[in-house]
């Protein structure tokens, strides 16, 4: 298949980019909606504008117009007033297709239309974006052209057959790079129909037309919440990232759609690492071409055509590498905490809190208290416990994690959930699982 670059995507040859619902929307109607967009932004000032859409077509349209506009895109990875407010020494505006309350400029989509011609993208045009990070502190990156077409290259050597004559729909929002990536700049450089609206549930999954081929990019959380009673649409292509998907989870989602899994692993730092398709247990990850994995004394670090430096990134897992090439990961080596002066890893009591039967997910942290500092963990389990047998459970495994944990190390505070919080992107939501001991217990 033919890869277009995203300084060409709107000199192609006219065809149906995107749809919602009945409606489709035409290339030559982008062409113009971006023209006008773009007129619009060469008469205010300043560079950076934060992109906050619902809608992935006026997204990706608004995307083409900063760019011509010789602007910078900023997608802040959310469309809240209050953080967007927070962030205003880094913007300049704000283009929205939905009603925000912010001081800052602001530029509503309204479709309009205008014909001309469009300057070139500018050579080095870059887009930023924030991603908040293990600590919650949102981390400014920047992403070049170069890379996201270098990105879209890769993905296409891997999947072009797969993807022949597929309609691309996706249940992870594009305000992040996974969905940026794979929902919007694949589909636009393989010239294939992208969904405009996000899909949140299984039924929306469901009722999708049965005459189409679908690639489905989505994450663990949501393939871990299929509905075995709906009938899944046909799909040439799954793609899960954002974290692990449960080797259980990945059956069920191969059952559902007749098609095996694959799985990215990656960062908003480093783009595309890795990737394996979930067809065994523990498969093993392959490095894209141009990706480099190296253990050194601080961990390991990534090499890729990807990064804008030559010097690598540093990588948060840790990583078991074969003769061969491939690697599996091995959790997390940044997730040690110091109490009573021990350092004490959450990863491995995770690890040890996972052996324990019944329990299908675990999360660990420091919980401050009192001046005092000890670990309290979230524990996900299939039912619900009335008081007394969470009392007799947890004696249970209090005693089993003994022979592996520390006394610092043992949790001393306890909370049950069916399901751990997580993002859109299916990371874990600290603060909201922070919250679970906001009172006390």
């Amino acid at each position: 298949m033919k890869v277009v670059s995203i300084r060409d995507w709107l000199a192609a040859p006219d065809r149906v980019v995107a749809w919602q619902g009945q409606q489709q929307h035409w290339l030559s109607e982008m062409r113009q909606q971006v023209l006008a967009l773009m007129e619009k932004l060469q008469s205010q000032p300043g560079q950076h504008w934060a992109l906050c859409f619902d809608n992935s077509y006026h997204f990706t349209a608004a995307l083409l117009a900063l760019w011509h506009a010789g602007k910078t895109p900023v997608i802040p990875g959310h469309c809240r007033a209050a953080q967007l407010e927070e962030m205003a020494e880094q913007l300049d505006g704000v283009i929205s297709d939905m009603p925000l309350a912010v001081s800052l400029p602001q530029l509503r989509w309204d479709g309009a239309l205008a014909l001309g011609e469009l300057p070139a993208i500018a050579e080095d045009a870059e887009l930023v974006l924030f991603t908040s990070g293990s600590t919650g502190t949102p981390r400014r990156v920047v992403k070049s052209l170069r890379a996201l077409d270098l990105e879209a290259q890769w993905l296409a050597a891997l999947w072009a057959d797969r993807l022949q004559q597929c309609h691309v729909i996706a249940s992870v929002s594009h305000q992040h790079l996974y969905g940026l990536t794979f929902r919007i700049v694949l589909p636009m450089a393989l010239s294939l129909p992208l969904a405009a609206q996000q899909i949140f549930y299984g039924e929306q999954l469901a009722d999708q037309r049965r005459d189409r081929r679908y690639a489905f990019i989505s994450s663990p959380a949501f393939l871990r919440r299929l509905d075995s009673a709906l009938d899944a649409p046909s799909c040439a292509l799954i793609v899960s990232a954002g974290g692990a998907l449960p080797w259980a989870d990945a059956q069920h989602a191969q059952r559902a759609f007749e098609c095996a899994v694959d799985e990215i692993y990656g960062s908003t730092e480093t783009g595309v690492i890795g990737w394996r398709c979930a067809q065994e247990e523990n498969a093993p990850w392959h490095c894209f071409p141009q990706v480099k994995l190296v253990q050194q004394e601080a961990g390991w670090r990534v090499f890729s055509a990807l990064l804008e430096t030559p010097e690598g990134w540093p990588l948060d897992d840790r990583i078991v590498q074969q003769p061969s090439g491939v690697f599996q990961l091995a959790g997390r080596q940044d997730r040690v905490v110091k109490i009573e002066d021990k350092r004490v890893s959450l990863s491995e009591i995770e690890r040890r809190l996972l052996a324990l039967p019944g329990v299908e997910d675990a999360a660990a942290l420091a919980i401050q208290r009192h001046g005092r500092q000890s670990i309290g963990v979230v524990l996900a389990l299939p039912d619900t416990l009335d008081a007394a047998t969470l009392t007799q459970r947890k004696k249970q495994w209090k005693i089993a994690l003994q022979p592996w944990l520390e006394p610092v190390a043992m949790p001393r505070y306890w909370r049950v959930v069916n399901a751990i919080p997580v993002t859109a992107q299916s990371k874990r939501a600290w603060p909201q699982i922070e919250e679970l001991f906001d009172v006390a217990g």
